[in-house]
């Protein structure tokens, strides 16, 4: 305990990290005052949840932040690591307050927890049946997680609040999911925090325009949009955007989940030199988009051999589309593609492990590391011809180091062996192997849909598997590290 001037201030080791969490749970509590302004615009309920919603999340910040408000010391690494985390967890759990008191829908705890961290983490994995009947302040709080999930909300307090500004380095990179956390885009982090969601804030209203301009109503059209630019996969609809029977709805969808699924770093470069150039150039973006394309003409082919859809344009569009939605991590539906024939469900499920770009709102591997790690394995093809050799992988003609190399396998790894493992334990509780394999990947990768058991709704899983999952969405929206670092002896030695 240390006394400074007239107050008494506690101090003790996690006291930034205590005063941290507390400032960001004020500045989300009051993000759920909006639902209760759309709750009055449209008369349709809701309000009185989120009302007392900001009242326990406000004063819960207040709690943790009033005792430590003038704790100055400096921002560690594990102080980042821990923050993220935990905010992550906690914000999972108070985003469910609205989603636990509101009486339409009528959700238990374990759901509601599991609406509002698919929600965060953009997964978009729904245990809710009858979208079309809820209030508008519920459907705009599902979409408005998602946005502000996508991004990143540390991100977003980071360029908006003034007290995170010294440290608030350890606190994007922990959140910012990729290989590659040290480029920046100004020369100080607030400016680049504020740079990103410029960006991302813009291209969410070009799309909420487009939507509007197709059709949809105005509401639809902001939230959708926010689902869409945060690769979120929650609709306002159970038929989710195949209720808007309109093709230049999916188009513009596949558009702008496509965009959203690159980097957004690369967006704001390329706006700012005014020049296409950076995107022809970035060898992710080339694969993504290689990647991308071929599968929807495989799909598309495939779907017009088998007679599903009769003509060429429809397999073409629904076959893109959902092969869009699922790489991107989005989990729009336009069709039931676990219906579809031969292997196309399972191939989209393994896009969906891939992921987007570094930088972007999608989930998976991310497609910078399949290039590293096809680039390190014909590095290891060429020493094995040239054993005196020295080979160095390049990206971007910039020479990686071998931290970096070592980061990209051991994320691999433990991917891959994260996934065997957490298969196993559903199948353990009870799920058949099908289902257990689709929402494993459905979740870690934050993607949404999943097929067997789950593949209209997720609902009819056990509690147990709920939880369980809901561990993978955060896992997988902080790319497994961030979350395992803190569970490592050496991460609490002084």
């Amino acid at each position: 305990m240390v006394k400074s001037q007239r107050f008494l201030i506690v101090d003790h080791p996690w006291a930034v990290v205590q005063r941290v969490l507390g400032v960001l749970l004020i500045f989300f509590s009051a993000t759920m005052l909006i639902p209760v302004v759309i709750g009055l615009i449209y008369g349709d309920g809701g309000m009185e949840a989120f009302g007392v919603s900001f009242l326990i999340a406000f004063s819960t910040g207040v709690a943790l932040w009033f005792p430590v408000r003038r704790v100055s010391r400096d921002m560690k690494i594990r102080d980042g690591f821990l923050i993220v985390s935990l905010f992550w967890t906690v914000l999972g759990l108070f985003g469910a307050l609205p989603l636990l008191l509101a009486t339409r829908p009528a959700l238990a705890l374990t759901d509601a927890a599991f609406e509002s961290v698919s929600g965060l983490t953009t997964t978009g994995a729904t245990v809710i049946v009858g979208l079309d009947t809820l209030p508008h302040a519920i459907l705009f709080w599902r979409e408005w997680l998602h946005w502000i999930g996508g991004m990143g909300i540390i991100v977003l307090a980071v360029a908006i609040l003034p007290m995170l500004g010294t440290g608030g380095m350890q606190l994007v990179k922990a959140e910012t999911p990729g290989p590659i956390k040290d480029d920046k885009l100004a020369p100080r982090i607030k400016k680049t925090a504020s740079a990103l969601w410029w960006t991302y804030t813009t291209i969410t209203l070009a799309c909420a325009g487009t939507y509007w301009l197709l059709g949809m109503n105005p509401f639809d059209a902001i939230t959708l949009a926010f689902g869409t630019l945060a690769t979120g996969g929650f609709a306002n609809y159970d038929d989710s955007m195949a209720h808007f029977h309109s093709n230049p709805i999916l188009i513009a969808s596949i558009f702008f989940m496509f965009v959203s699924g690159a980097s957004f770093s690369l967006h704001f470069i390329c706006w700012r030199n005014g020049s296409l150039l950076p995107y022809l150039r970035n060898i992710e973006l080339r694969f993504y988009a290689l990647i991308m394309g071929g599968a929807s003409l495989l799909v598309a082919a495939t779907l017009y051999l088998h007679g599903t859809y009769g003509s060429i344009k429809d397999a073409l569009i629904q076959g893109t589309f959902q092969v869009v939605s699922i790489m991107t991590d989005t989990g729009f539906g336009s069709a039931n593609f676990s219906q579809w024939p031969s292997f196309i469900p399972i191939l989209l499920m393994l896009l969906a492990c891939l992921g987007g770009c570094a930088g972007s709102t999608s989930g998976g591997i991310k497609i910078v590391r399949l290039v590293l790690i096809l680039k390190q394995t014909w590095r290891e093809l060429r020493a094995i011809v040239h054993p005196n050799a020295a080979f160095a992988v390049k990206l971007e003609n910039r020479v990686l180091s071998e931290s970096i190399l070592r980061g990209v396998w051991a994320f691999f790894f433990l991917y891959v062996a994260g996934y065997a493992v957490m298969v196993l334990i559903l199948m353990a509780i009870g799920l058949n192997g099908l289902t257990a394999f689709s929402t494993v990947a459905a979740c870690i990768n934050n993607a949404g849909p999943a097929l067997g058991a789950a593949a209209s709704n997720f609902s009819p899983l056990p509690g147990a598997a709920k939880w369980f999952l809901i561990v993978a969405m955060i896992g997988g929206r902080l790319e497994i590290f961030t979350l395992l670092v803190i569970f490592t002896p050496e991460f609490w030695r002084r």
